[in-house]
């Protein structure tokens, strides 16, 4: 029961745990309870689920005979015992909540599933007892390319490929389309002996964005594989900011300051850690959500 992961809804948490025998997540019910109660303290939101848990009981509603209580990390870096439920016990849940918030819930819950991010996570969360990512090329354009080849193989038909029209974002231009060969063959050659240059090589690839779609996910992939290979660290994504991360990066073709000291602060010796590199995915995926 250690595969861990937080998924996010209106920048909220809901953490799960995978169960390898019964294939299948289990979902926080306090973290669902909150968002649907619309209370931030984690102690009034376990309180409400006990006494709605006691009335369902009464009132013979048979999800709550599925609750298993499993040990999550708390925002205290701590695990405790917590209530869980299967996803077909949090969409009972969230029909059976006394008001109507639950209707903007479901449809995140039930849709995340299903579109191209929620099938790319998945397989984002394989890659970790995947034999590819023994065989993947650290550093280099065919690395890159094998990643996201991997995460998004089957959902885009350009998966692996190198792009061939320009593309931008927010008014910044990235690598032009006829140069980007060139581009890519000089960010595979920068130095990776130290953090430094290994940060201002993640910049210039993210710079460069040689992918249609799904460039940050895929990157940040291949920077961990780098700091692993070289520094014997990576990144634990969950200490970095939405926000901070998403003006960092803005920041960065100008000015790498800021995402280096993010990057730095967050980084870890727990390399072959399940649960880092989950949360990880996690965040990454987060990162990506408008």
């Amino acid at each position: 029961m250690d595969k861990i992961s937080i998924r996010f809804f209106d920048d909220r948490e809901v953490r799960a745990v995978w169960d390898e025998e019964k294939n299948n997540w289990w979902f926080s019910v306090v973290d669902v309870v909150g968002i649907l109660n619309q209370e931030i303290n984690y102690t009034k939101a376990g309180n409400y689920w006990r006494w709605l848990k006691r009335k369902l009981i009464k009132e013979k509603v048979e999800f709550v005979s599925g609750t298993h209580r499993l040990k999550l990390t708390a925002a205290d870096g701590k695990k405790y015992q917590t209530d869980t439920l299967d996803s077909n016990g949090i969409i009972a849940l969230a029909k059976n909540f006394p008001n109507n918030r639950a209707t903007t819930f479901l449809d995140w819950f039930l849709y995340s599933e299903s579109t191209i991010d929620g099938q790319s996570k998945k397989k984002a969360y394989a890659l970790f007892e995947s034999s590819l990512i023994d065989n993947i090329e650290i550093g280099t354009t065919k690395g890159l390319q094998q990643i996201h080849a991997y995460l998004f193989g089957g959902l885009y038909d350009f998966a692996g490929q190198i792009r061939q029209k320009n593309i931008s974002k927010g008014g910044f231009q990235f690598a032009m389309a006829q140069f980007l060969d060139n581009t890519l063959k000089q960010i595979e050659q920068m130095p990776e002996e130290n953090f430094d240059q290994i940060a201002d090589k993640y910049v210039d690839m993210n710079m460069a964005h040689p992918f249609m779609e799904g460039n940050g996910r895929t990157t940040r992939i291949w920077l961990d594989l780098i700091l692993k290979k070289q520094l014997k660290k990576c990144v634990d994504w969950s200490q970095i900011d939405k926000n901070d991360y998403l003006n960092a990066m803005a920041q960065s073709p100008t000015d790498s300051s800021e995402i280096k000291r993010l990057l730095k602060k967050a980084m870890t010796s727990k390399i072959n850690s399940r649960e880092i590199f989950m949360k990880g995915i996690d965040y990454s995926y987060y990162y990506e959500e408008a």
